[in-house]
């Protein structure tokens, strides 16, 4: 197996629970899920971050698009450019985060984010 797990999963050589599947693309179940729902969109083609490849990129985008109009949920869909901004693997990949009130899951400029930060002090 080479060294990127996105392309060993997507090339069938590595494990995943896979919810779609395009010619271009698949969606997997991470890891870790941070809600009920949340999948990665991943390219087929290796590229590394969002910036790379606007195509591939835009491509992605528009799977991950399709499948959270599918899914009919209010939804975040997240992508990081570089270990700084969060990213892990280093391999284009969109996070499709269903999102409900009271989830419990903070991004920085949610209220929820707020409102815990004012708790703190």
């Amino acid at each position: 197996m080479g060294p990127c797990p996105f392309c060993n999963i997507a090339a069938g050589r590595a494990p995943a629970i896979i919810r779609a599947q395009w010619p271009d693309t698949i969606a997997i179940v991470p890891l870790r899920p941070v809600t009920p729902g949340h999948w990665l969109i991943i390219p087929r083609t290796h590229v590394t971050d969002a910036t790379t490849s606007p195509a591939v990129t835009a491509q992605t985008m528009y799977r991950a698009a399709q499948l959270s109009a599918d899914i009919e949920d209010p939804c975040n869909l997240i992508t990081s450019v570089g270990p700084e901004a969060t990213q892990t693997v280093m391999h284009l990949h969109i996070h499709l985060v269903p999102r409900e009130y009271g989830d419990g899951l903070p991004l920085p400029w949610t209220p929820q984010q707020t409102a815990a930060e004012l708790a703190d002090h």
